[in-house]
């Protein structure tokens, strides 16, 4: 993992520098200036709209009394292509602008969720006991189907997968 952190904190700064030259040598200097700038200020535009918009939907599902997942999902998302938006390049800003269009956003969260499909297994337990004993600590966890809503705790544990 570290060598592929590394490989992308190398690789992708060195790839972004040659599109920008490459771009540079096709148009001008000064055209490819305004493109990085007014990209930046177009991305931070769009990200502070669908930041409030993610922020209002959190409140209300909040209100409504179900879970945020998505909405938390997509507020990362959204922070995550900010990050990528001040980032001076092409790539970048292609990656930052799909993750500010909510159909990006669900694209990416449908790839994500079938690549660790299966590699994360979640244990839910009941606080306070309920009709079927007592509560998580110490005693057998309450294993009846239940509605996501009636949960207190979600507890995950990540399970690598070898290929």
């Amino acid at each position: 993992m570290f060598f592929k952190l590394l490989a992308a904190f190398i690789l992708v700064p060195l790839m972004e520098l040659y599109l920008l030259l490459q771009l540079a040598e096709v148009t001008s200097v000064g055209l490819t200036f305004l493109i990085v700038l007014v990209t930046g200020i177009l991305g931070s535009i769009l990200a502070r709209r669908e930041g409030v918009n993610a922020w209002r939907r959190f409140r209300l599902a909040m209100a409504e009394g179900r879970m945020p997942g998505t909405e938390i999902q997509d507020g990362m998302m959204i922070a995550f292509a900010a990050a990528l938006l001040l980032t001076p390049g092409l790539l970048t800003d292609a990656l930052g602008f799909t993750l500010l269009i909510p159909a990006g956003r669900t694209m990416v969260r449908q790839f994500i969720a079938r690549r660790y499909r299966g590699s994360v297994q979640f244990q839910v337990f009941q606080s306070g006991g309920g009709p079927s004993g007592p509560g998580p600590f110490g005693q057998a966890p309450h294993r009846q189907p239940r509605r996501h809503d009636d949960c207190d705790t979600i507890d995950a544990t990540s399970v690598e997968r070898r290929a």
